[in-house]
């Protein structure tokens, strides 16, 4: 049977977002370093965690989400990189290696539900059925849900989401010129692809206005370590 997230552990999760400036307020210096924050849990009960990295006070916040589709699951290296490496200073890094724990498990594009949550957000959801399943509701899914309120409450100047199998980063409706510095620092071309309904990012820059949110497209397969540490490096710069 399935086991949902307990709401005492989304209140948790929550109330240690909005303890950041409480934090700051009592150091004497900025707070940095790292910690890991349980956000809730997906469909079939498994653990999704964000870990917050680098200086937790700092003016600029960036957010990476390593892999929204289950068969989509390269850039969790990355994200699992970021979330290793050295605080940086002035920069507040959010990860969530890992927003659908159970299509990873089994290898599908949606969750557990069937769902494909880049089509679960709410900004011009549309019913949509087959592999691009959007669920029977807008943020119908736990782990949906769960992002949204980790992006409201955190409010990060530059998301980046990471899926597979084009090779290009998505001009995906934020500022330009943040997306094409990405993807100058990694040699991808920037392209402008279908707005799709429901989608994440979508949702994101409709809903934080003068942030942006952008998919990025990595190729097919694993990536060399190589690749991992350009990618890990470019999002600290853009976030610079």
């Amino acid at each position: 049977m399935p086991v949902r997230a307990s709401r005492g552990a989304l209140a948790l999760g929550l109330a240690m977002l909005l303890a950041h400036a409480a934090v700051g307020a009592a150091a004497a210096t900025d707070p940095a370093g790292r910690r890991q924050i349980l956000l809730g849990r997906s469909v079939d009960g498994r653990p999704i965690v964000a870990v917050e990295i680098g200086d937790f006070d700092a003016s600029v916040r960036v957010l990476v989400i390593g892999c929204i589709h289950g068969n989509e699951p390269a850039g969790i290296a990355i994200a699992n990189r970021l979330s290793h490496s050295r605080p940086s200073p002035e920069l507040d890094l959010w990860i969530v290696p890992d927003l659908n724990p159970d299509g990873v498990a089994a290898q599908t594009r949606g969750n557990a539900h069937g769902v494909d949550l880049n089509r679960n957000f709410p900004w011009r959801w549309q019913r949509l059925s087959g592999l691009f399943y959007s669920g029977p509701r807008r943020l119908s899914e736990p782990e949906s849900r769960i992002a949204a309120r980790l992006i409201r409450r955190a409010r990060p100047q530059i998301s980046i989401w990471f899926h597979q199998h084009m090779d290009l980063v998505v001009e995906s409706g934020g500022n330009p010129a943040v997306e094409r510095r990405f993807a100058a620092l990694v040699g991808l071309p920037l392209a402008r692809l279908t707005r799709e309904p429901g989608s994440a990012v979508g949702w994101e820059n409709h809903t934080l206005p003068g942030t942006t949110a952008f998919v990025v497209e990595l190729p097919a397969g694993s990536l060399p370590a190589t690749a991992v540490s350009r990618y890990a490096h470019a999002v600290v710069a853009v976030g610079r």
